[in-house]
């Protein structure tokens, strides 16, 4: 919003030095004055349009305005020496009045131009921004965490909320136009599993827009080729903020990974956090099937940790106490081994399984 009036101001102000020069019966032009106008109003158009479509690496909705006003209003002064000299070069045989009113239409525009590139530069990479001293530079890397760039499948999942409620992501999150995209049309899919899906991810964002505990923003990236797909243009996109990517897509994961991405694979994160079972531990569980191999029962853990138990095929539909034998972690989660022992709680269910 603020970028928007922003560029409409500049244009009219702008028309405004056109319009200047219009009525100005000095003008070298005499009666093509209104050349000025329209000089004036396409070089407006054109630094708009050069703003919008050149690639930018952070939006940012709070201004350095200023700061951006300041050094608009220095560069133009250092040009107005250049714009002199070259009016002086090319209207030789203007007087000098003309050659006055000249330098004064050019210089406004340029003053305008260089303004507005300076307080969109700054608006647009405010946390970017660095400033450098000869040997010293300050970044933002220095000024506290990196933003979270989140996928389709993250919001999908639906954990990325209780774990943004929980406090455990404080920075802020990032959800780019594309994403949402592909997000709607994942909700208006005629197959209605994913239909349901996409209904939850939107549900899942709006909760997030709703938390006091997430800062998120949504992301206007620059146009791009239409041929790119999402997961490439979410890894530039991360590049380019040097944002950190949260995502539930192994794959996506990987790739980002060889880019030089950062990732937060939140399937990891939850696995991580489930305790560790350690050898010689006595667990409890329900077995709910047969094992692969002959005797094996399997059961799982409330976090939904896959447990295999030798000697428990017997007691399917019964809930046991095994000893952990070993632990093992794969890319689909984490699996503990466990044996039937000798243990009195053992005992018991052998023997009410028995009778």
């Amino acid at each position: 919003m603020i970028l928007s009036i922003l560029r409409a101001i500049f244009v009219l102000l702008i028309a405004a030095v056109g319009w200047h020069f219009v009525v100005d019966v000095k003008s070298p032009l005499g009666d093509q004055t209104w050349l000025a106008m329209a000089i004036a109003l396409t070089v407006g158009v054109l630094a708009v349009c050069i703003d919008i479509l050149a690639p930018r690496r952070k939006l940012s909705i709070f201004a350095g305005t200023f700061f951006g006003l300041l050094v608009g209003i220095v560069t133009s002064y250092a040009l107005s020496f250049v714009v002199q000299l070259l009016v002086g070069q090319f209207g030789r045989d203007w007087k000098a009045e003309q050659q006055v009113s000249m330098t004064s239409f050019v210089t406004m525009v340029v003053g305008c131009v260089t303004t507005y590139f300076s307080i969109s530069f700054v608006l647009q990479t405010k946390d970017d921004f660095r400033f450098i001293i000869p040997y010293v530079e300050f970044r933002r890397s220095a000024r506290g965490a990196k933003p979270l760039l989140l996928d389709t499948s993250v919001l999908i999942d639906g954990r990325i909320f209780a774990i943004v409620a929980a406090g455990v992501f404080e920075s802020q999150l990032i959800v780019p136009r594309f994403v949402l995209v592909e997000l709607q049309q994942v909700a208006d899919s005629p197959d209605k599993l994913k239909r349901a899906r996409g209904r939850r991810g939107l549900e899942v964002l709006a909760k997030l827009q709703q938390s006091p505990r997430a800062d998120l923003i949504t992301y206007d990236s620059p146009a791009r080729e239409t041929d790119v797909g999402v997961d490439q243009r979410l890894i530039t996109l991360a590049k380019e903020t040097e944002a950190r990517l949260i995502t539930t897509d192994y794959n996506l994961a990987k790739v980002a990974e060889l880019a030089g991405v950062s990732v937060v694979n939140i399937n990891e994160l939850v696995t991580s956090l489930k305790p560790e079972a350690l050898p010689g531990e006595r667990v409890t569980v329900k077995i709910v099937k047969p094992g692969e191999s002959a005797g094996q029962g399997v059961g799982y853990l409330d976090d939904g940790t896959m447990v295999v138990i030798e000697q428990g095929r017997q007691y399917v539909g019964q809930e046991v106490e095994f000893s952990v034998t070993n632990t093992v972690q794969t890319s689909a989660g984490k699996m503990i081994f466990g044996r039937m022992g000798d243990h009195p709680g053992g005992r018991r269910e052998r023997t009410a399984a028995s009778q």
